[in-house]
C-alpha cells in the first residue's frame, strides 16, 4: 500500500524561533505560526520533530532548513526510495560545514550526504 498516495496527505510546517511543528495541507500563501504569528517553513513529509526543550536538536533543524534543503526522500506514492539523509546532531553539521568551505560545495549539497568527504555523484546524460 502507497504512503503518500492519497491526495490528502499533509505536509509538516515548522516555526523554528517557537519550536513548534505541525501537519497541515500545503497552501500557496504559507500559514502563519499561532504562537508568533510568523511565517511557517514546510520541512517535508518524513519531518520528526524534536522535543520543545531540546535546543540542539532544533538548531540542527535550523540548519537544515536554512540550507534548503526539507526532510523529504519518498517519491510521491512513497515506495520509490528510502529517505534522504539529513543530520541529526550539531557535530555531524558542524563537520559538513566545514568540509563544505575546505571543497567549495554548496552547503546544501554536502548537508544531504550520509558521509561529507565523498563527492556528490554527477547526473548520467
Amino acid at each position: 500500500m502507497c504512503l503518500y498516495a492519497e491526495k490528502s496527505y499533509k505536509t509538516h510546517v515548522v516555526c523554528v524561533p517557537c519550536r513548534v511543528a505541525f501537519k497541515r495541507h500545503p497552501e500557496h500563501g504559507g500559514h502563519p505560526c499561532p504562537r508568533c504569528s510568523g511565517p511557517m517553513v514546510c520541512a517535508g513529509r518524513d519531518f520528526a520533530a524534536p522535543r520543545r526543550r531540546d535546543t540542539k536538536a532544533w538548531t540542527v533543524v535550523a540548519a537544515v532548513l536554512d540550507a534548503g534543503l526539507r526532510y523529504e526522500g519518498r517519491g510521491s506514492c512513497g515506495c520509490a526510495r528510502n529517505p534522504a539523509f539529513r543530520p541529526r546532531t550539531r557535530a555531524q553539521v558542524r563537520v559538513r560545514r566545514i568540509a563544505a568551505e575546505r571543497t567549495g560545495a554548496p552547503l546544501a549539497d554536502v548537508l544531504g550526504r550520509a558521509d561529507p568527504q565523498t563527492p556528490a555523484r554527477r547526473a548520467r546524460p
